[in-house]
């Protein structure tokens, strides 16, 4: 339908240009010829006209085709910001050619005068689009200098804005909410939607106690979005060439420059090899537990036989595990303890303490 549309224009147009220069043309091919006087030049010239366009008008519409197809699909790569400054330098450099329209219309030159505000009007349109679209930047500064300092400042805020990306054990683990209640976490929380998809598949398991930890997870979400003031962002995007969720978690650390919030071990290794910053949950509940030194004394209660012969176990309020030497005997009982040494890892803290009893007998 197109192409029949274009030839019937190429043919009109052909005929029209025919009937307008058939008698110049004749008139310049009687010397050559000697034809003499032609009758009706001009209707032959638009029937000759007519007939040229439409044996060219296959040829014509193939390159007027591809230059359209080309400017459309330049014109809808382009941002709507470029188009909309160059169609504005379009319209200002058409103006400028209409203004100039009627001067160079009655250069007494033959087709110069007919031909030339064409040339010009082309010329001055595409100078204009240029102009508007590679000085955008700089037109748009003109129309905004009263709110400059105001949109440096949005900007500033929103390159500061720093992502906290959780993973799968740190919601299931619950301490994030009370970190986040605490106002210590700031910045925008990131749930991915891959991880909201782990959770749902672990609520929905057949083991009581998996379904129990995913449910717990969702449940701990479900706080922070409602009851908490911090900012969270549920991503939906996901990387579908990465299988693992581990994986899909410091990709996106990358894409977005930001930090992976998690209390996993190796996950917490993988980021560091991998220069994704990582803030771990076990890392601050270490920092703020209540310093321990070697030479400390202390009473624990020693509740179970530890790994090593001999060796006891008791476990402070906060959970912190203390391996008592000798320390079987005591099980069940209250024992003052001198602490020997503390092993403190991104795991947890472990303290070696042995009995004061033990050490005023040495």
């Amino acid at each position: 339908m197109v192409r029949r549309i274009g030839k019937i224009f190429f043919v009109l147009v052909g005929g029209g240009l025919g009937y307008q220069y058939g008698t110049e043309l004749f008139s310049l091919l009687n010397p050559l010829l000697n034809f003499g006087v032609v009758a009706g030049a001009q209707y032959i010239g638009a029937v000759l006209g007519a007939i040229l366009f439409f044996f060219l008008a296959n040829w014509l519409l193939d390159y007027v085709l591809k230059v359209v197809r080309w400017g459309e699909e330049t014109l809808v790569k382009m941002p709507i910001v470029d188009v909309m400054f160059g169609a504005m330098g379009l319209i200002s450099g058409l103006i400028v050619a209409f203004l100039l329209f009627l001067p160079i219309s009655k250069i007494p030159v033959p087709l110069i005068g007919d031909l030339l505000p064409l040339v010009v009007s082309g010329l001055l349109g595409y100078l204009g689009f240029q102009v508007g679209f590679r000085k955008r930047d700089e037109i748009m500064s003109v129309f905004s200098i009263g709110r400059k300092d105001k949109k440096k400042e949005q900007a500033a805020a929103a390159t500061n804005v720093e992502h906290k990306i959780l993973d799968t054990s740190v919601i299931i683990d619950g301490r994030i909410a009370d970190i986040c209640r605490t106002g210590f976490l700031e910045g925008v929380l990131v749930i991915p939607g891959f991880v909201l998809e782990e959770l749902q598949h672990i609520a929905d398991s057949s083991d009581v106690l998996k379904r129990n930890r995913g449910r717990r997870g969702l449940d701990i979400l479900n706080k922070i979005q409602k009851e908490m003031k911090v900012k969270v962002q549920i991503w939906e995007g996901d990387f579908e060439e990465v299988s693992e969720v581990d994986s899909k978690l410091i990709k996106l650390a990358k894409v977005m420059n930001g930090k992976v919030v998690t209390n996993d071990f190796n996950l917490n290794k993988v980021c560091e090899l991998q220069g994704v910053a990582v803030l771990n949950i076990n890392d601050l509940a270490n920092a703020v537990k209540p310093v321990v030194l070697p030479g400390e004394e202390m009473n624990v209660q020693v509740i179970k036989d530890g790994k090593e012969h001999g060796q006891g176990v008791a476990y402070l309020d906060d959970g912190t595990m203390i391996v008592v030497e000798g320390g079987r005997e005591f099980i069940g009982n209250d024992v003052d303890v001198l602490v020997t040494s503390v092993l403190q890892t991104s795991a947890g803290r472990m303290i070696f303490a042995k009995p004061k009893l033990l050490e005023r007998a040495l």
